[in-house]
């Protein structure tokens, strides 16, 4: 996707033309549409239905308080967007707003992830270092109310919204704790939340450096540019590129975070929209040398869009060896327009291709090494990566109530470095 910052330029208008004179008869209107020269004629025929069926509902429905103008206009918008695919959307002001918070990577909260589990919003984990952390707040808590107003059949969105708030404002939470089946109640003072993409930035055994990327924001590509500099000086040799369970993002983050594998001039990706003029190419833009050490990606049917991007680009110019499952197959760009009222729309306006042409889209990435999990595996590793901060065993079952399971994808892409290591020294040592 692109970044924000350059979609938000691009405000959604809807041109309207004065037709100048009198002297158009109604037969050469009718000419004019034949031959194409009156464009929007088939656009003003389907308002005015539009119109007429709007005046319909909000005249003669049963329920007054449903048919308003505002309320129809928008459940039509929503309707004609989110017919076109999966991925374009109308946005009202509060969707647009956390689409923004989200691109940024940081927002006013208490830092806990949740999932909505049999009715209730539950706490997936807290995220480290944040007030819900501190708290001691557990995984499986489920959310009750908020500031005393109960929310057991709320939508996980309305959760969201009232725990979201301007940072250094307070916020009381009761939560229930299946464990001792008691409720509790939690005062925080909520904090910008700033989410990494980069996580987890170590030096395995043989000099293989691991990192682990969540999402593709605006911050991204300085984080991975840092970590691969720290990963370097400490003599990294060969790099694992963990993007399992990575939904995305910009499209600029992964041109960034691919780039310092290419050199200058090469393709990395590129969009091609309805017209052939639409094409648009992303070309690796640094100077340096690409970084020459073995690479392996690790990715799963969680890794989607922009990680796509990045795998697909690495495997498609044999840069990369692909290690886990297939992914998911989001080959689809959208673009952010700005509309009134602070509300937006997300319109799907190109597809990605790797650099050799191959679409991603519902397609996906096939992994040169497969490795299958199972969905037990996948959501308890998932915790895992999440909370490596918590590295005793007993402590981690103790709050998560699970022993931690060994990586078998991660383990299969370190024996794939090695083997890849073996070759570059093969390949050095008969120059």
């Amino acid at each position: 996707m692109p970044t924000l910052k350059a979609m938000l330029k691009r405000f959604l208008t809807i041109a309207s033309g004065a037709l100048v004179g009198t002297a158009l008869a109604y037969t050469a209107a009718n000419y004019a549409s034949a031959w194409g020269l009156w464009p929007n004629r088939e656009l003003d025929r389907s308002s005015s239905y539009v119109k007429q069926v709007m005046e319909l509902v909000a005249d003669n429905y049963v329920d007054g308080s449903k048919a308003g103008y505002d309320q129809l206009t928008k459940s039509a918008l929503h309707g004609l967007l989110e017919s076109l695919d999966p991925h374009s959307e109308f946005l009202e002001a509060r969707d647009f707003r956390e689409l923004e918070e989200d691109m940024n990577a940081e927002f006013g909260g208490i830092g806990v992830q949740v999932e909505m589990r049999e009715g209730r919003v539950v706490v997936i984990s807290p995220i480290a270092g944040t007030p819900g952390d501190r708290a001691g707040i557990q995984r499986g808590d489920a959310i009750m109310a908020v500031d005393g107003k109960r929310l057991d059949k709320a939508a996980m969105n309305d959760v969201v919204d009232h725990l979201r708030g301007k940072p250094r404002s307070k916020v009381t939470v009761q939560f229930y704790r299946p464990s001792t089946k008691r409720e509790f109640e939690v005062t925080l003072v909520r904090e910008i939340i700033k989410v990494e993409s980069v996580r987890d930035v170590r030096l395995l055994p043989d000099g293989i450096g691991y990192l682990q990327l969540t999402q593709f924001s605006e911050r991204t590509g300085d984080e991975f540019e840092a970590a691969l500099a720290k990963l370097k000086s400490q003599g990294m040799t060969a790099l694992v590129l963990d993007l399992r369970n990575n939904p995305g993002g910009l499209l600029d983050a992964a041109v960034a975070v691919a780039e310092p594998f290419f050199n200058r001039g090469e393709l990395i990706v590129y969009t091609q929209g309805r017209n052939p003029k639409d094409r648009e190419e992303f070309l690796a833009e640094s100077r340096r040398p690409a970084l020459a050490v073995p690479i392996v990606v690790l990715i799963n049917s969680g890794t989607a869009s922009a990680a796509e991007i990045v795998a697909g680009a690495l495997r498609d110019t044999r840069k990369a060896v692909i290690v886990g499952e297939r992914s998911f197959g989001k080959g689809s760009v959208q673009s952010i327009f700005q509309l009134k009222n602070g509300e937006g729309l997300r319109l799907t306006t190109a597809r990605y291709y790797t650099p050799s042409g191959v679409t991603i889209h519902e397609k996906g990435i096939e992994p040169q090494v497969d490795v299958v999990m199972t969905p037990e595996e996948d959501s308890q590793l998932r915790l895992q990566r999440a909370r490596s901060d918590v590295s005793d065993t007993k402590e981690f079952t103790e709050r998560f109530g699970f022993t931690p399971i060994p990586d078998r994808q991660l383990d299969a892409a370190v024996e794939v470095a090695h083997g890849l290591q073996a070759w570059t020294r093969r390949a050095v040592a008969t120059r």
